[in-house]
């Protein structure tokens, strides 16, 4: 295990508020990749860790939210492949869906797309997961390109097929 450089009080102060500040990128890249609870929590908790590790190599010249989600995607493939998570299926398919709904009425149409598209994803490969995963965070193609170290192209044609698979299932 690689060791983290020494910081400053200042520099861990600034990592601290920084997983604060974007916090939800941990939590989405690792409700992505992983479904049981505990290993969304092993999973958020190796991301951290990383992203610690990596945090006195960051330029700052670069995109923050970029870097975070490069690392974060680096660890949830590596994760999945070297603890055979990919075929678990722990966690029930609505877990979250009541954070979307409205909370006086539900709407169960759009709750099954919900459903539908959460199964979708779990299916994909790792990779095609990091692009839906980014694709629904609204990031740009040129965003997911960098994170992903794809070209602009190889983005937008992922981005349609997998758009194209979804509608032949859906």
């Amino acid at each position: 295990m690689e060791l983290a450089a020494p910081m400053t009080q200042d520099s861990r102060l600034q990592f601290r508020e920084l997983l604060e500040r974007h916090h939800g990128i941990v939590v989405g890249v690792a409700r992505t990749y992983a479904w049981n609870p505990e290993d969304r929590a092993d999973l958020a908790q190796e991301i951290a860790a990383q992203l610690w590790r990596s945090f006195p190599r960051y330029d700052g010249t670069r995109n923050l939210s970029t870097w975070m989600y490069r690392i974060a995607l680096n660890v949830a493939i590596s994760y999945v492949r070297d603890n055979g998570l990919r075929g678990r299926r722990d966690m029930p398919l609505d877990e979250g869906l009541h954070e979307l709904a409205d909370d006086n009425a539900v709407d169960h149409e759009r709750e099954q797309h919900i459903r539908l598209l959460h199964a979708f994803i779990r299916r994909q490969k790792p990779l095609d997961r990091a692009l839906l995963l980014l694709y629904l965070d609204d990031r740009s193609q040129r965003d997911i390109a960098e994170i992903l170290g794809i070209s602009e192209t190889n983005v937008a044609t992922k981005i349609g097929r997998l758009k194209q698979r979804l509608r032949e299932e859906l």
